[in-house]
């Protein structure tokens, strides 16, 4: 399998900063976050705004981290023995994702990496979470949007969105294959109960069991994030799902780095 043989070169990387995790099931715990940059996606959530890491996927920027980079990062904090990979979609980089998969293995550091499905991940060494977060129909980018920079959404954009959208063959395999997962929608379900609907036929499909699930409010502000908590707590305490919040957002707002 492919994987980085020049640790100086320039990747696909853009951020690489210490941080408590804050979402699902190893939320709290202090991680080393390394963000890639590039998504198949191009999410506007109903009632949510847009993808709260636009940069990496709207309109992404270019990488500008090294290999090496990343393990002085560990060096520099050896008490800390968790990765979050994030993206963007950083299973679009596979040569990547099997390096930090060897390198998470060699230094028994648990790695977790978040991705929507969009492709298999084939690594050297079992991942130790995948934090499945799949796109239904409220993640579809409306016509004649206007992104954070400004572009108007046109039929390119969301053909571009949809292409990779539930790929429940890819999906399945992450599952399986890798050491532990669990299944993340970003939705209010109270407020849009048919996108709930299509949340549950892929749960039927993928035989994912209450316990693996964890729903997110949506929003990418600490506005529009409060808005969504107390409905989707209400929602997962009467219905047997986990709630994950979005401690990140409230409290640090919009502000990258954290």
């Amino acid at each position: 399998m492919n994987k980085i043989e020049d640790y100086n070169k320039v990747l696909p990387v853009i951020e690489l900063y210490t941080a408590c995790q804050a979402e699902g099931t190893r939320a709290g715990m202090p991680t080393i976050v390394i963000r890639t940059t590039g998504c198949t996606h191009r999410c506007l959530f109903a009632g949510g705004g847009w993808c709260d890491s636009w940069y990496s996927s709207i309109h992404p920027e270019k990488g500008h981290i090294t290999f090496n980079e990343i393990i002085k990062m560990y060096e520099d904090n050896p008490h800390i023995k968790e990765m979050m990979l994030t993206g963007g979609s950083p299973t679009m980089h596979p040569a990547l994702v099997n390096s930090l998969s060897t390198f998470c293995h060699t230094n028994e550091i648990v790695m977790t990496i978040e991705t929507e499905g969009s492709h298999e991940i084939i690594t050297d060494h079992p991942i130790g979470l995948i934090s499945l977060s799949p796109k239904f129909s409220n993640s579809i980018p409306v016509l004649g949007a206007i992104t954070p920079q400004g572009a108007i959404v046109d039929e390119r954009m969301i053909k571009q969105h949809n292409k990779f959208r539930l790929n429940y063959d890819a999906m399945a395999f992450n599952i399986t294959n890798h050491t532990d997962y669990h299944i993340k929608p970003v939705i209010n379900p109270i407020a849009t109960p048919e996108v709930w609907l299509e949340i549950l036929e892929c749960l039927d499909k993928l035989e994912v069991p209450k316990h693996k699930v964890y729903i997110m409010p949506p929003g990418d502000t600490r506005e529009r994030v409060i808005l969504n908590y107390g409905p989707v707590m209400d929602f997962c305490r009467d219905n047997g799902y986990n709630f994950t919040g979005r401690p990140q957002i409230i409290a640090f707002d919009n502000a990258r780095y954290v």
